[in-house]
């Protein structure tokens, strides 16, 4: 009788909670910062930035990007290479930092908003050359590099959503399933055709898909602290389930800066246990300040109040 009673019980689980359903998980605070690092090419070193033991530090290498350089740009369907400054970040740098620091690990990114002073497309030939060349691009970049994950933060497309959903969700499923990365994350905006597009991926891959890096810092310069949560709990809702972190500018140009709020708002949302971490475009800019708003992100997350 017992075990007929346990097999019912697995039953109803089972018809309710179906497994590719994202749970919402209980609200939570985190202490990962993040911080994209070389798409200026200001020689900004990762021993350059303040490393807080008490967080989790991911840096995001910018930008891993599928276009030739042997003449104008073209398109290279997958086939990616190195646009950051690696005479300053190269592999030997990511060893030592990682051997260095236990709580730092370090990531690539893909796409950007220009190469070459042109917008970097996302455009493929088709979903299965595009995923094959990635597959293999990527791959032998990441293990040259000893790099742990990749974050998404393609900005201009040719192609629709669905095409954009399976490209780059079964880039990240077949990266994970080979063990060659460890975590991934996407980097939205609040803009039409961008949303449309990492929507579908998460509605499709959003289980694998560790962290949204959501560009809070595209809002308009003036933003206040009441939008910025607004605007917070809009994407938590848009990206329902998902570890939506908070971002400001270095320069402060655009978005809720930390001069104006930004960790007025980020204290609230520790209140809530709602900072899922919080991430910085870019070093190479935070360089001219002394990294001073890395120090205070990083205290921040690092206490436990």
């Amino acid at each position: 009788m017992e075990l007929l009673k346990l097999l019912i019980t697995l039953f109803i689980l089972q018809a309710f909670v179906p497994s590719t359903t994202l749970i919402q998980a209980a609200p939570t605070n985190s202490n990962l910062f993040r911080e994209y690092i070389g798409a200026m090419f200001k020689s900004v070193r990762f021993t350059d930035v303040p490393i807080n033991p008490d967080v989790e530090l991911h840096f995001i290498l910018s930008f891993a990007i599928d276009y030739d350089t042997s003449s104008s740009p073209s398109p290279t369907n997958g086939k990616f290479n190195i646009f950051w400054d690696s005479a300053n970040l190269s592999p030997s740098e990511v060893s030592s930092i990682k051997r260095r620091h236990s709580n730092v690990k370090v990531a690539l990114s893909l796409g950007g908003d220009t190469v070459a002073s042109r917008f970097a497309y996302f455009s493929p030939s088709s979903v299965d050359s595009w995923v094959s060349n990635a597959v293999s691009s990527l791959t032998r970049i990441i293990k040259e590099y000893n790099l742990d994950g990749i974050d998404i933060d393609y900005e201009h497309f040719h192609g629709d959503p669905h095409t954009f959903s399976e490209c780059i969700g079964r880039l990240i499923s077949t990266l994970k399933r080979n063990k060659v990365i460890s975590f991934a994350s996407i980097a939205p905006y609040d803009d039409e055709q961008v949303q449309k597009r990492y929507l579908a991926l998460w509605k499709s891959y959003g289980h694998l898909i560790d962290y949204v890096n959501f560009q809070f810092y595209a809002y308009d310069k003036g933003t206040t602290v009441s939008q910025f949560m607004n605007y917070f709990m809009t994407q938590t809702s848009n990206y329902n389930g998902g570890k939506v972190l908070v971002s400001f500018l270095s320069d402060g140009s655009r978005g809720l800066s930390p001069d104006d709020g930004f960790f007025t708002a980020c204290s609230r949302l520790k209140s809530q246990k709602k900072l899922h971490g919080i991430f910085i475009w870019c070093a190479d800019d935070s360089k001219a300040n002394g990294f001073l708003y890395e120090k205070q992100s990083q205290a921040l997350l690092a206490n436990p109040h």
